[in-house]
């Protein structure tokens, strides 16, 4: 079936899709051998599709998996500056696996990872609204920083949705929160919580749409998703 070139290449498995357009663009991709543009389409059943030279095949069967990420690690496959990645906490996986949105080096949690570029795409896609719900131990007023953390507001000159939050116990000073949000801007919880007012200690994710972090699943460990799961997964890509 005919498919646009970015869709194609991410549907294979090699790349998410904004990758996929990003080497269309520098032109590593040709199609017959005639250099690709954004907007083309194809077809594997009739036509050769290259990267860099070598032939796009159709992808095999998609690798899922829950990790669940200590702090420390940044949430990337190779860092410049030598840190950490997540990439080294799932090593013995058979696949190439990229991560599914990010978590900064300081928080925790659940954190998808897949070769499947298309569920990628959707998943990180605005238009899904994808619900991220996170476990946050804070210090401030949170009577006052509640209504604030409930209510759109600016970060960076950009309006974000307010959150959903939930008030959990509070014991010596520190109060637990539950924060749902639907957006995925860098650092966003802390970055909310700096404007409401709130000092954030720690910041675990647990829920990303359906799914919840596995309780069993000690930080650093992963897991492959159940049949369930990835279903789940994919009803979310399909709401778009």
């Amino acid at each position: 079936m005919e498919e646009r070139l970015q869709k194609l290449i991410s549907s294979c498995g090699v790349a998410a899709r904004r990758t996929a357009e990003e080497w269309i663009a520098a032109g590593r991709v040709t199609v017959n051998g005639e250099k690709a543009h954004l907007g083309d389409r194809a077809d594997l059943d009739r036509d050769e599709v290259r990267i860099d030279g070598v032939p796009l095949r159709p992808g095999g069967e998609r690798t899922y998996l829950m990790l669940n990420k200590p702090r420390g690690y940044v949430t990337t496959l190779s860092d410049e500056k030598g840190r950490r990645t997540v990439a080294d906490l799932v090593s013995e996986c058979q696949a190439r696996v990229w991560p599914v949105g990010r978590l900064d080096l300081d928080s925790e949690g659940l954190l998808l990872m897949t070769d499947d570029g298309e569920l990628t795409h959707r998943l990180l896609h605005p238009s899904c609204q994808v619900e991220k719900e996170y476990l946050v131990w804070v210090t401030g007023d949170v009577k006052r920083a509640i209504p604030i953390l409930s209510a759109p507001m600016t970060l960076d000159r950009e309006r974000v949705e307010g959150a959903k939050v939930r008030r959990g116990k509070t014991s010596g000073g520190i109060s637990q929160l539950s924060v749902t949000i639907c957006q995925g801007k860098n650092r966003q919880v802390r970055r909310m919580c700096a404007q409401a007012g709130l000092e954030v200690l720690r910041l675990k994710r647990i829920r990303e749409g359906e799914l919840w972090l596995d309780r069993t699943l000690k930080p650093g460990n992963w897991r492959l998703l159940r049949e369930q799961e990835i279903l789940l997964l994919l009803r979310v890509g399909e709401r778009q």
